[in-house]
């Protein structure tokens, strides 16, 4: 779906620190593709800062298409849109750089699954869940991927643990600290992040009763408590 109109602004459009952070993990000189591109911000800074040569701005909904489409009319050339679920607006190998930012875990843990290619280890993976970092941080591993790179930030008052994972084959059975705090020990917001999690796997304890889980959250809950990293 190429864009039709044009804008005389040229200028970069400013980025939270959610998707600045995304933008800084996409390869410089590589195709990306912006699935749930939303209002298209990232993928028309992606296209007007020169990193990316060609970007694909996706959505499964038509509304945020057209926002998209107003946002990056300036790089016309430079950015195609296409509406579609998932990455089966993708044939396989035609972007190099996949990012997936604002859904939550299980959604993005749905889309990775329903295209297999992403395993062929050429692909890297931008991911920006808006919920249960854990959940997708332990799919990753359980899956054979790794992280190459994590960024913490803060937006509109909510953590984000902005992603870049590549696949090595090498799967494995993470650490339930692992899966909670990720790699972003020593980061600015750390220990903020770490209270975080913790306030939100209390919660989850209040709603268990006694048993194997139960047992497992508390090791977990005293572990951040002790301030223990992964």
């Amino acid at each position: 779906m190429p864009i039709s109109q044009s804008s005389p602004d040229k200028r970069p459009p400013a980025l939270d620190a959610r998707l600045a952070a995304a933008a800084a993990f996409v390869r410089p000189g590589h195709t990306a593709a912006d699935i749930g591109c939303d209002h298209g911000k990232l993928s028309a800074y992606l296209a007007a800062t020169g990193r990316c040569p060609r970007v694909l701005a996706c959505d499964v909904r038509e509304g945020p298409l057209q926002k998209a489409r107003r946002t990056c009319a300036p790089w016309a050339d430079r950015v195609e849109l296409r509406r579609g679920d998932g990455l089966a607006v993708l044939a396989p190998g035609e972007a190099d750089d996949i990012v997936v930012a604002g859904l939550g875990a299980e959604t993005i843990i749905e889309i990775l699954a329903a295209a297999p290619w992403v395993l062929d280890g050429s692909v890297n993976l931008v991911l920006v869940p808006a919920t249960k970092h854990g959940l997708l941080r332990r799919w990753l591993a359980h899956n054979g991927f790794a992280l190459a790179g994590e960024t913490l930030c803060n937006a509109a008052g909510r953590w984000y643990a902005v992603m870049d994972a590549r696949y090595t084959g090498q799967k494995r059975e993470p650490d339930a600290l692992w899966c909670v705090c990720g790699t972003v020990r020593g980061q600015p917001g750390a220990e903020q992040y770490r209270a975080w999690q913790l306030g939100k796997i209390k919660k989850t304890r209040r709603g268990l009763g006694a048993g194997p889980q139960a047992a497992a959250v508390d090791r977990l809950i005293q572990q951040l408590e002790a301030d223990q990293w992964p």
